[in-house]
């Protein structure tokens, strides 16, 4: 596995890298990252649990480092984080499930063509 603390580090680094190159499009994803919590209709933790799920469906190392020193810091508990993988979970398997009936309907649009 990773070391995240040192992964999230060099991850940071690397962004500021790519800021400091192209810094219209940290700015853009800085503003869409923040735009949630500006609302206030979900609270940190809850954004952060999302994140995680979401982190997991998209297999996104970054993601994984930085959302759940983020969710640890906004009071989630191991629990709750592994509550929210369980969605991310049986996500993937429905995703699956509805991609595996796409399958069956292009066999049979295929199969009368």
């Amino acid at each position: 596995m990773l070391d995240w603390v040192e992964y999230r580090s060099q991850l940071v680094g690397r962004i500021g890298e790519i800021a400091k190159l192209s810094p219209g499009t940290v700015q853009g994803y800085q503003a869409l990252s923040t735009a949630g919590a500006k609302t206030n209709h979900l609270d940190a933790k809850t954004r952060e649990l999302i994140a995680l799920a979401v982190s997991v469906t998209t297999r996104c190392d970054g993601c994984i480092t930085v959302h759940t020193a983020e969710a640890l810091k906004n009071g989630a508990t191991k629990e709750e984080i592994a509550e929210a993988l369980g969605v991310a979970v049986a996500l993937n398997a429905g995703a699956a499930l509805v991609y595996s009936a796409r399958v069956m309907d292009a066999t049979e649009a295929y199969s009368k063509a």
